[in-house]
Formats: structure tokens, C-alpha cells, sequence
């Protein structure tokens, strides 16, 4: 069994609704869907997990501060301050910070709109 299908529960981790568009009276045929900016803090040891795909809510991140491990495909890729990474369909995937200061990214995605 991989490190990713034992990937730890989300803890430590921190997330602000930033900015939320409601994409139906923006583009054709995205109705009952929004673009969404969150900023999110994982904190030292903080994991955002289980493992989590992408199918259907794509998206960027982009990291403002801290280190952030991207555990993928058996792989995990540390991203630093000024980088960022894609996550489509084929995301599948955990993050944690294994570093000693929080670690802050700023994450866009498309989501179906929440129920009012």
C-alpha cells in the first residue's frame, strides 16, 4: 500500500473564502457552478488530506509562503514561495507542510455552487 492510500486525515490546516463567482451568468452551459480564490494555511505538521482527487472541481494553487509537499503518484514534490502547480482529472493527491513555519497558498478552482 502507498503512502498515498494511507494519506492523514486533514489537521492543522486553515482555509478563508477569499473571492466566489457565480459562473451561470458568465459562461454558457456552467450553471449550478463557481470560480472560487481560497487562501489556505497549513501550519507546521499540518496535513490537508485524505487523499483527494480533482475529477470535475480543476484548478491552481499558488504558494505565498512556507513549504508545501504535493504527494502524488507515489511522488512527494516540495513547492516553495512563487510556485505553483496545476490540479486537474487526473490530480490525485495529499499535501502537508513539513516545515517549521506555516505554509500559505492561495488556491482557485471551479466547484458546483453550494446549496442556498
Amino acid at each position: 500500500m502507498s503512502v498515498e492510500e494511507v494519506a492523514p486525515k486533514t489537521a492543522g490546516v486553515s482555509v478563508e473564502l477569499l473571492a466566489a463567482v457565480d459562473l451561470a451568468g458568465e459562461i454558457d452551459g456552467m450553471e449550478g457552478r463557481q470560480l472560487r480564490m481560497r487562501m489556505v494555511t497549513i501550519e507546521p505538521g499540518g496535513v490537508f488530506g485524505p487523499l483527494h482527487d480533482h475529477a470535475g472541481r480543476p484548478g491552481t494553487v499558488y504558494v505565498l509562503s512556507g513549504i508545501i509537499t504535493d504527494h502524488r503518484d507515489g511522488v512527494a514534490t516540495e513547492y516553495g514561495p512563487g510556485v505553483g502547480w496545476p490540479e486537474d482529472r487526473n490530480t490525485l493527491h495529499w499535501l502537508e507542510n513539513r516545515g517549521v513555519v506555516p505554509a500559505v497558498e492561495i488556491s482557485v478552482d471551479i466547484i458546483g455552487a453550494p446549496m442556498p
